[in-house]
């Protein structure tokens, strides 16, 4: 990686998408990189819309800002619509192929749909469709080791939610499968 990654994360609130850029950003900062992660809310917390930036780079960040991004990860069709075209020519669009049924085509642009609320049911729970995403961008982009986001994972979840380490990782593996077979 020789510039920053510029992923903007968008969904409703709810869906884990501020949970997701947390753990890009600790990822980040435990495997030596600098990051920072700028969450944005709606008018309510879960159903309301949210987004947040995260910046990961390997040299000092100047501003928490920016207007394009290199990633977005969107998790509905609102999301996808808002963020769209501010994505740079040469980047990348992972979406939520459970909601957003028509195949996202922009010149320039990389997109892959990953049916992540389907993954995440298969597994017993909605509750980490934000890890299958997760697990789907991390085998697309090799930013962050298997270990790394374990270890950052099990710090995030501390000892109270510990019992979900265990799904969360099979959830970040489902998602790694996915992004395997899309890109097929």
């Amino acid at each position: 990686m020789c510039k920053a990654i510029n992923i903007r994360v968008a969904g409703f609130g709810g869906q884990g998408v501020m949970m997701t850029g947390q753990l890009m950003a600790y990822c980040a900062t435990y495997e030596n990189m600098f990051s920072l992660w700028v969450p944005s809310y709606g008018p309510e917390t879960r159903g309301g819309t949210a987004n947040c930036s995260v910046i990961v780079s390997t040299k000092t960040i100047a501003s928490p800002v920016f207007m394009n991004a290199d990633v977005l990860i969107a998790f509905n069709l609102p999301s996808l619509t808002k963020y769209m075209n501010m994505v740079v020519d040469t980047g990348v669009i992972l979406y939520n192929s459970s909601m957003i049924k028509d195949p996202v085509i922009k010149q320039g642009i990389k997109a892959f749909g990953i049916p992540v609320n389907d993954i995440a049911i298969g597994l017993g729970t909605i509750q980490v469709s934000n890890m299958v995403m997760l697990g789907a961008y991390m085998e697309f982009s090799g930013l962050f080791s298997d270990q790394t986001v374990e270890k950052v994972l099990e710090k995030f979840l501390g000892e109270k939610k510990a019992h979900l380490l265990g799904i969360n990782k099979q959830a970040i593996q489902a998602g790694r499968e996915a992004m395997i077979a899309v890109k097929e």
